[in-house]
């Protein structure tokens, strides 16, 4: 168990790392995007549909074990990817060149970074309290989640410039290591952990897709496909041994 929480915390770190090293990492694969960006994008998108998406079924399974309303993981899902499609509309009006006034665009900063804060909160406490506590499970979700939070946040800076750097990216590490911590201390209910998770899901389907499909972020198709084809071997190889 120490050395779950011991890994867990590294990976919180490695997250952590990932969100302050932002400035750098839009400079290396800013729009036009750089090859590698492209290809952590198809890692994110592998992982949800060969890992994300399946566990929402065993999801389904452990409610219904338990004499709850199992299609209410798809619900959760579809809530979590409406939500953050909602908050990508209302930040989309608000952009510089939608001619949109400050105020307005920092409002849509501070919703924005609000919402991917408690969403790192929630993959920060889900480090934890995943349903697979294997090494290899840890590693595979520390091996997506950071590709994809590094598509993420080349697109939070691409929409918030300046705010992001300044206080953005530390509020999503706050967000991050909130969640983390509070793993530590607080475990709730396995049907809660359930919910969580479905909502999370959600929410990752959409926040990768958006980052590889907008024509206005020139992503590269080939690097794409290989990194989906590759993880998704990988994710295989490892859900049949």
């Amino acid at each position: 168990m120490q050395t779950q929480i011991l890994l867990s915390l590294l990976a919180a770190g490695l997250f952590s790392a990932v969100h302050l090293a932002a400035p750098a990492l839009y400079r290396l694969g800013h729009v036009p995007r750089a090859w590698w960006v492209s290809a952590a994008g198809g890692v994110a998108v592998a992982y949800v549909f060969l890992h994300l998406i399946p566990d929402l079924a065993s999801h389904e399974e452990a409610l219904m074990e338990a004499e709850s309303r199992g299609e209410l993981v798809y619900v959760l899902a579809l809530a979590g990817l409406a939500a953050f499609y909602g908050l990508e509309r209302r930040v989309r009006r608000a952009r510089p060149e939608g001619g949109a006034d400050p105020a307005s665009r920092d409002a849509a900063f501070w919703i924005h970074i609000g919402s991917f804060s408690l969403y790192n909160m929630l993959i920060g406490y889900l480090l934890l309290h995943r349903e697979e506590d294997t090494l290899s499970s840890l590693l595979m979700y520390v091996g997506a989640i950071g590709l994809h939070f590094v598509t993420a946040d080349i697109g939070l800076r691409h929409d918030h410039r300046r705010l992001y750097d300044g206080v953005g990216r530390w509020l999503l590490v706050g967000g991050v290591l909130a969640g983390a911590l509070l793993g530590l201390v607080a475990e709730l209910p396995e049907q809660a952990i359930i919910a969580l998770s479905s909502f999370l899901a959600g929410g990752i389907v959409l926040n990768t897709l958006k980052e590889e499909l907008p024509e206005n972020r020139e992503s590269r198709f080939a690097p794409f496909a290989l990194g989906a084809a590759g993880y998704g071997a990988i994710l295989l190889l490892l859900s049949s041994g």
